[in-house]
């Protein structure tokens, strides 16, 4: 005896279009009309038994690329996953009621780290595993599982993820997307995303999610719906023609009749349903300085912390330039992708210029209106930045020459004020060209790990990073510069806390050896470690001679 169908309700919110029906595997493709209500929805109910089920709306299109009114095929915006190719979305009924999957979260309860205490690893799921694991794994959600041990090893806490939303095709970076509520299905299954984010809790590691909210894909269900409802007609910033990537959602359009923001409520949603159905821990918001909304964001933004509440979540601005007006107190988001550290710090170590000013702004973000270190993300490279081993070779720099200048990036990346990350592949000098082209992919080269000075590299990183989530100082909201030498290219600063830990950090900026270097000026303590060398000195009244090695920085440790 078959089960007894229930009823399940089918809904569009299409408020100015004149018509919509409802077509599905269900009624075997055949149109069954739907009534518009006063709020703007169109509805129609529909008994069906337990399974999957195919379906699409038929609206009459209030979109200027077509003909008045003319009917036109969409997916359900709100289709939490889809068959691109059929033009179709999936919907599943368990017990009556409509699921995403069977998925039941295991490592809910487990303690994650505090915004303060991150290592961000951002990545792009299709381009980080390739031949180093299993073939059915390779560019997919499994097969970032399988690497989570490496990334604990390394002593990551937190992952950014590329925009995970189902985009057009089977390559992409994904940041023209063309439907929120949908996972990348190229990358795997709503399960499969769900069990790494679970493995990732299990592990003690965070998952931030990249939000792309500004614009969507010129084929976005919406788009095809009744563009001029929930976009702009025009460009929304005509001055920056460079930096426009498709349909901007118009977050100023206000419905009189039906009091909503339309956008706003569209993209309110996406971010309540990631939070729920996901257990995100944190949105990287894409394109802020187009998005150009600040009410709206922090609307949003607020909206996503009560919906992750008791966890804590972490609200990122990519913003190119760099803000603080972008970060708390006065700002929408909790951080700023810092992209002047990158600016000012990768020339540094490339021999370029030695401006001593910008780089004390970017090591202490505070002279740049920024107020604690979670304001900011530091990074050498990202995936829109060429990778530091690009640059020096650029510069003629390679071998051991590139991977001591390397070295010292990264002791500047740990040791400066603000939450570090790392762009993929970063922490064993992977080298590659960033693609020029985002339909191609880019794995990552796993086997220079075979290479000794590359698996040097790691283990530096290695090391870095766990004194920088053993030592408060690194963590905390203190920096000051005791020793500046223009001339030699000497820069020197202390990081502290309460608990009266102190980290030294002594760097060499130029091309020349400085043996026996004098600091004067060397704070005093019971005792100072070198942490390198692994042994003890002494500061005495006349402060701290050592050896600096040209691009080389030392770092001294006191508790």
């Amino acid at each position: 005896m078959g089960e007894t169908p229930s009823l399940i309700e089918f809904k569009l919110f299409a408020p100015r279009n004149q018509g919509a029906n409802l077509i599905g595997s269900f009624s075997s493709w055949q149109e069954i009309p739907m009534q518009k209500g006063e709020d703007g929805y169109f509805r129609t109910q529909v008994k069906l038994e337990d399974g999957v089920y195919e379906y699409k709306f038929r609206v009459q299109s209030k979109s200027p690329n077509f003909a008045p009114d003319e009917w036109v095929d969409v997916i359900d915006p709100n289709a939490t996953d889809v068959n691109e190719q059929k033009k179709l979305g999936l919907l599943r009924i368990k017990d009556g009621q409509r699921i995403v999957d069977t998925y039941i979260w295991q490592h809910d309860e487990t303690q994650l780290p505090d915004n303060r205490e991150l290592i961000i690893y951002e990545m792009h799921v299709a381009d980080f595993t390739g031949d180093e694991v299993e073939p059915d794994k390779r560019g997919k959600y499994l097969g970032v599982i399988e690497k989570l041990d490496y990334l604990c090893e390394l002593g990551i806490n937190a992952i950014e993820l590329m925009p995970v939303n189902e985009y057009p095709g089977d390559y992409s970076w994904g940041y023209k997307v063309r439907h929120f509520f949908a996972t990348e299905s190229s990358y795997g299954s709503t399960e499969d995303l769900k069990r790494l984010i679970d493995e990732c809790h299990g592990r003690g590691i965070r998952v931030l999610m990249d939000g792309i909210y500004n614009h969507t894909d010129e084929e976005c269900p919406l788009m095809l719906i009744d563009r001029n409802y929930w976009y702009y007609e025009h460009m929304h910033y005509p001055e920056d023609p460079d930096n426009y990537w498709g349909p901007e959602f118009n977050y100023n359009n206000y419905d009189e009749k039906l009091d909503v923001k339309p956008a706003w409520k569209y993209v309110g949603d996406v971010v309540q349903f990631w939070i729920q159905e996901y257990h995100i821990d944190g949105i990287r918001f894409d394109a802020v300085s187009q998005l150009a909304n600040f009410e709206f964001l922090d609307w949003l933004a607020k909206q996503a912390k009560n919906h992750a509440t008791p966890k804590q979540f972490y609200n990122i601005a990519e913003r190119i330039p760099d803000t603080s007006t972008v970060v708390k107190p006065d700002g929408p988001l909790d951080a700023c992708w810092h992209e002047s550290f990158h600016y000012f710090v990768v020339p540094l170590i490339c021999g370029e210029k030695f401006e001593l000013e910008q780089l004390k702004q970017v090591l202490d973000p505070r002279q740049q209106g920024y107020a604690i270190a979670t304001n900011v993300i530091n990074y050498l490279a990202t995936h829109d930045r060429d990778r530091l081993f690009r640059e020096l070779g650029n510069h003629g720099i390679f071998d051991a020459a590139a991977f001591g200048r390397a070295k010292l990036a990264a002791i500047l990346l740990m040791t400066a004020m603000g939450i570090p990350m790392l762009w993929m592949g970063g922490e064993f000098g992977e080298h590659q060209p960033k693609s020029e082209s985002v339909t191609k992919p880019q794995k990552i080269t796993w086997s220079l790990l075979e290479d000794k000075q590359n698996r040097d590299l790691l283990e530096f990183y290695k090391k870095l990073i766990a004194l920088r989530k053993e030592n408060l100082a690194l963590q905390s909201d203190n920096i000051e510069f005791f020793h500046e030498n223009t001339d030699a290219k000497v820069l020197a600063y202390t990081r502290w806390d309460e608990e009266d830990s102190y980290v030294v950090v002594v760097a060499n900026f130029s091309d020349q050896n400085l043996n026996k270097y004098e600091i004067s000026d060397f704070p005093t303590a019971e005792y100072w470690r070198d942490w390198f060398g692994n042994c003890e000195l002494e500061a005495g009244e006349d402060g701290l001679v050592t050896n600096l090695p040209s691009y080389t920085a030392k770092i001294f440790v006191s508790q």
